[in-house]
């Protein structure tokens, strides 16, 4: 009860995927900002070594997106502790169905449209795509229930359809079918909620953090997380900001 009481007046934060990476930057910023944030993850003992780490206005939680027991559970937490939802940041994802780190040579080799195996996609966009789906869907009942709700889905460039249908641009020979196109159907499932929710008043946004150093590319990514989890960040702390948009570290990006 004393938690309630203590809390009673901050914005609530959900953060999936938070235990590591840019989730766990971006659930550290929004701590740092007044919010009680849930540190979502797929084992609760990581999510509770990053919730001691960031401080007292962190709450690991137990949340495997591909798992939808796992998600009512987590929302019904949620409702239970603060009955509502500000900000729900949609930030867990993988980029290889395998248990190893692989570099992205490793990523674009095995992720050809011509020769990837078809448990591969699935097995991404389960949490890519249809995990997001699933997540925002339970939380919306909640995120209904804030007055400045948002959603932030944590995207990629190389999602961008224009930028890898373009034959001068850098993201063309790194587009593949299992991490770069679940992306793009990120993207589309953003604007998707995005024209659904707009006359709610629930702001949906993707945004990409640029080439970070996370453990989705083995490390090999030239930002690091502080700078990787920036945009994510300024965008989910935006109460005021527009809906339906797409953006990275230099600005807006093109679909």
């Amino acid at each position: 009860m004393e938690d309630q009481i203590t809390s009673a007046n901050k914005p609530i934060a959900l953060v999936t995927g938070a235990n590591q990476g840019v989730g766990n930057e971006i659930a550290k910023a929004l701590a740092a900002n007044g919010y009680v944030v849930y540190v979502g993850s797929r084992k609760l003992e990581n999510g509770e070594k990053a919730a001691a780490a960031i401080g007292e206005n962190a709450k690991a939680i137990q949340l495997d997106v591909t798992q939808q027991q796992s998600i009512n559970a987590a929302i019904a937490r949620i409702e239970n502790e603060h009955a509502h939802l500000d900000l729900l940041v949609n930030n867990a994802g993988i980029s290889h169905g395998g248990t190893s780190p692989k570099n992205p040579e490793d990523l674009m080799s095995t992720g050809r449209a011509v020769n990837v195996s078809l448990d591969e996609v699935r097995t991404v966009w389960e949490t890519n795509v249809f995990g997001v789906i699933a997540v925002t869907q339970a939380a919306l009942p909640l995120l209904r229930k804030s007055s400045a709700a948002r959603i932030v889905n944590v995207s990629s460039g190389l999602g961008s359809l224009t930028w890898i249908s373009d034959p001068a641009c850098w993201a063309r020979e790194h587009f593949g079918i299992v991490y770069a196109a679940s992306k793009t159907a990120l993207n589309a499932v953003t604007l998707a909620f995005a024209l659904e929710l707009e006359k709610e008043n629930i702001k949906v946004n993707a945004t990409s953090p640029g080439y970070t150093a996370t453990a989705l590319n083995n490390f090999q990514g030239t930002d690091s997380l502080e700078v990787g989890s920036r945009e994510p960040v300024r965008v989910a702390l935006d109460t005021k900001g527009p809906t339906g948009g797409f953006t990275g570290p230099e600005g807006p990006l093109p679909w």
